[in-house]
């Protein structure tokens, strides 16, 4: 069998949990059959991975255009594959168009779905049209639609009633412990801001609605004054979104010391320092369909404080490997909470829970290393995204 995995990131080019999930699965797939990975952006020099720009008359073209200038082409180059898989809206497209032109099955993975993200407009303007569109046709006429997480599933057959829940599958989002470990490097942690020896919550992810650090910088206000707040937070969304954050960051600066920005996305090796240097990570999200981020922290000991909804209590156990924050949400797709300040106290008192039992939180760090290991190995996760595409043939 010859698999065809369609993506927009792909290393090197990777800037969130789907282009780390389609890197880790590609490489243990390779263990049971033939895979080729075709990818938006530069020339990679992997073997068997073919990468693809966007048509010189689509560059300045509303993004979600440029997108499909793309999928056109990797549908085209997928010819001889007995199965294509894609990942998220931007290859959704390629894969659909791919199994109309080339008669074969197509798998989709949903990390995230178009119409829980109605902030995307924002960014995305009438584009923001376009891709759900693109999502809404491949998701209904695929031929298998794999889950990350059963509250994904539960999103999917919520957001397209018209799809098969047979034909719904869920294989969670893995961890490479030989990759992700604890890594204390007190001295790299030092050079990027962050003190060792003084308690710290620690937040990675992207500047978008989704993330909700807007919430956790209110929350931050509450916290004990000994705690630092690290931020490893870039890739905003818009340019509304990271002003909000800038002006909530500077006045939490005001107030408190041990406020650290880190803005860049860090090497491996540097972002786990800095997670074994602090003492519970964060994850506000308001939207999450499992959560990569969290898996990378459990992997590192550490304990993790997320918000209940999406994937995230599949992945915390309440009590056990951290806490999850109660919320109420509106629901009109954007995932608000409805009551925004008690959420945000709620954020706050989690954390100080947490923070005020050093040694039950390095207790759930320890309990969450072991879940991680045990629940979510690539291994496992090839073995059952293989067996989704030898149901199809």
């Amino acid at each position: 069998m010859r698999v065809d995995v369609l993506t927009r990131e792909y290393p090197p080019e990777v800037y969130g949990g789907a282009g780390v999930h389609v890197a880790e699965l590609v490489k243990a797939l390779r263990a049971h059959t033939e895979v080729r990975v075709h990818a938006f952006g530069r020339p990679r020099a992997e073997a068997d991975v073919f990468s693809y720009g966007v048509p010189a008359e689509l560059t300045s073209a509303n993004p979600a255009l440029a997108t499909l200038g793309v999928d056109l082409q990797m549908a085209q180059a997928a010819a001889g594959a007995d199965v294509v898989h894609s990942h998220t809206w931007y290859a959704n497209g390629a894969g659909h168009l791919a199994k109309l032109l080339h008669g074969v099955p197509h798998v989709v993975t949903a990390h995230s779905l178009e119409p829980l993200r109605p902030w995307k407009a924002e960014q995305l303007g009438g584009g923001y049209r376009v891709s759900s569109w693109i999502e809404k046709t491949a998701y209904e006429a695929a031929d298998a639609v794999i889950a990350v997480s059963e509250g994904m599933r539960r999103d999917i057959l919520r957001s397209y009633p018209v799809i098969d829940p047979a034909k719904t599958h869920v294989v969670y989002n893995g961890i490479d412990l030989t990759q992700w470990q604890p890594n204390p490097d007190a001295d790299t942690a030092r050079a990027l801001g962050v003190d060792p020896d003084r308690p710290a919550v620690v937040f990675v992810g992207r500047i978008t609605r989704q993330k909700g650090l807007p919430y956790l910088l209110r929350a931050a206000r509450s916290l004990p004054s000994e705690v630092q707040l690290v931020l490893c937070a870039g890739a905003p969304d818009t340019p509304e979104i990271l002003a909000e954050v800038q002006g909530l960051v500077a006045e939490l600066q005001q107030t408190r010391s041990g406020v650290v920005w880190i803005d860049q996305i860090l090497p491996r090796d540097q972002l786990t320092a800095v997670l074994s240097a602090s003492t519970v990570f964060v994850c506000p999200s308001v939207y999450e369909p499992l959560g990569i981020v969290n898996l990378e922290a459990m992997a590192c000991g550490l304990p993790v404080v997320g918000t209940a909804t999406g994937g995230i209590p599949e992945v915390v156990v309440d009590g056990v490997t951290g806490r999850l924050v109660p919320i109420d949400q509106v629901q009109d797709g954007t995932g608000t909470p409805t009551d925004p300040d008690r959420f945000v106290a709620d954020l706050a008192a989690a954390l100080t829970e947490v923070l005020s039992d050093p040694a039950r939180a390095k207790a759930m760090g320890e309990a969450g290393h072991e879940r991680a290991r045990d629940a979510f190995s690539w291994s496992s996760i090839a073995e059952q995204t293989a067996s989704v595409y030898k149901s199809l043939r």
